[in-house]
């Protein structure tokens, strides 16, 4: 049986690989694409959690894509409203036929001789009594992967003392009971990033009372959900204006806030705490919220219309900053010696990092490790031919780079096509020296080195976190710069129809 021969393969059905979809539909009408999907469902990070209160810690005015405006009161929308926001512009592009679920890709070759990428794929079946894996292989010119960058099958999760001990339930945020009922319960959440604040105020209304318990605090801010300017425009302009314009501000007031907090981190410091501070009862100890590090060495979390601040106000929620000794068999020791009682225990711990879905990449046979290469304009990489990655910025929203990655691949694919060029590598010509892929000091991504690719010294290579500098290099750049190598194979001997497909049918 003769391969499927395709132009390009998106692997991920999220925000990134719908959006990707959307962008080649529009930009590049005539290729020919499939997006592979290893889960039964759509929506990516927002259809896979699911636990109490799931929302984006950045406004829908950035997160949402740039092609389609986001038309809802609430600016901080909770995952259901970004699931059928991404579900909606599949729909409405038409792409949505294009998703293949049960697709996962376990393995990718370069094929110098064809120019192209062999994928081995293992399909899920179902059959009246059990459920069938087929293992098939797809061929295709462009790989392009909207993975994301963590473990979909677990999350980050440390092992405590006395775990067993325990007579509650232990629950990690990305594994969330369906219809879990903590109605009545104590609950203590572990941890103090987005997922942690999120979760302490939204179990307030069913649990008895909710602990954040945290080794070291979290820059937090309040961000109202209703926005005046963006009401009172709704009622004179389009909507498409009202989103752009209300984008543009987001864009530029976020760029400044991370400026400011970067060149000046003590003032900003100051400022963060002293709006935090209003916000809490009287006398409340600001230890829990006042991080040692300065703002912007590890991303702000944000609090809507500050949830949070508003639970502990009312005596619904706690913060205490401390380490755990040990779980026992009603709570948890810390290491002070205070012991807080819980029924449940909810580990807000973090996530496992993982690039292109743990899949295994090759270049014509030999094994191909990302962590060694560097990052070619947030784009591609170093010496591979063909391969695209989105994402997005650390210090704002996703969305805003991955929209301007996936239109200056549309635009290299259509150079190439143009051209009659069949691959393009990029190759370090200007010496650039390997460096960090991120200046952040947070866990996910201090785990995730020799897992990362790096960015570069100097352009094309690095990475400036700047929507600006980005916009300006992805979507006015220009495609043939002297840091891609473009070529045809000269061997055509194996064409697309004379490699045979391998298909195994397993369980």
């Amino acid at each position: 049986m003769a391969v499927e021969p395709l132009d390009v393969v998106i692997i991920g059905a999220g925000l990134s690989g719908i959006g990707a979809a959307c962008h080649l539909k529009k930009h590049c009408p005539n290729k020919r694409f499939a997006i592979l999907e290893g889960r039964d469902s759509l929506g990516g990070t927002w259809d896979l959690f699911r636990y109490p209160g799931i929302r984006s810690d950045s406004d829908m005015y950035t997160l949402g894509y740039n092609f389609k405006p986001w038309t809802k009161a609430k600016g901080i929308a909770d995952g259901e409203d970004i699931r059928t926001y991404v579900t909606e512009a599949a729909q409405e592009a038409g792409i949505d036929s294009k998703i293949r679920y049960g697709h996962k890709v376990v393995a990718a070759d370069w094929n110098s001789e064809t120019a192209q990428w062999q994928l081995t794929v293992e399909e899920k079946g179902e059959t009246k009594t059990k459920t069938k894996t087929k293992t098939k292989t797809i061929m295709c010119r462009f790989l392009l992967c909207g993975t994301g960058y963590y473990n979909y099958e677990e999350g980050y999760r440390p092992q405590f003392v006395g775990e067993d001990n325990f007579t509650g339930d232990i629950i990690h945020p990305q594994k969330w009971p369906e219809n879990y009922d903590y109605s009545g319960k104590k609950v203590v959440v572990i941890g103090s990033g987005a997922t942690a604040v999120t979760l302490a105020p939204a179990m307030t209304d069913k649990a008895e009372h909710v602990t954040m318990l945290q080794r070291s605090p979290t820059y937090v801010m309040n961000l109202p959900q209703d926005d005046p300017v963006v009401n009172g425009l709704r009622k004179i302009l389009p909507e498409t204006w009202v989103y752009r314009i209300i984008r543009t501000r987001n864009i530029g007031i976020s760029w400044l806030i991370y400026k400011y907090c970067r060149a000046f981190p003590n003032a900003s410091r100051k400022l963060i705490l002293k709006l935090t501070k209003k916000q809490l009862p009287e006398g409340y100890d600001m230890k829990h919220f006042s991080p040692s590090y300065a703002p912007w060495d590890e991303r702000l979390c944000v609090v809507p219309d500050g949830d949070l601040f508003t639970a502990i106000t009312d005596g619904k929620a706690s913060v205490e900053t401390d380490h755990i000794d040990c779980f026992t068999e009603k709570g948890i020791k810390l290491k002070s010696g205070k012991e807080l009682g819980a029924d449940i225990i909810v580990t807000a711990t973090g996530l496992n990092i993982q690039l292109f879905g743990n899949m295994s990449l090759t270049l014509d046979g030999e094994p191909l490790d990302i962590s060694e290469k560097m990052y070619y304009r947030g784009v591609m990489f170093e010496g591979v031919p063909n391969l695209g990655m989105v994402f997005g910025y650390t210090n704002a929203s996703w969305t805003l780079k991955a929209d301007l990655i996936l239109e200056h691949i549309c635009r290299l694919l259509n150079y190439m096509e143009d051209s009659g060029h069949k691959q393009c590598v990029p190759v370090n010509v200007n010496g650039a020296v390997h460096e960090p892929f991120v200046d952040m000091q947070s866990g996910y991504i201090q785990r995730a080195e020799g897992k990362i690719p790096h960015q570069g010294s100097k352009k094309p290579w690095k990475l400036y976190q700047n929507y600006v500098m980005d916009m300006i290099s992805l979507r006015f750049g220009k495609v043939n710069d002297p840091s891609l190598e473009f070529s045809s194979p000269k061997n055509r001997a194996k064409t697309e129809t004379q490699v045979e497909a391998r298909e195994e049918v397993v369980g």
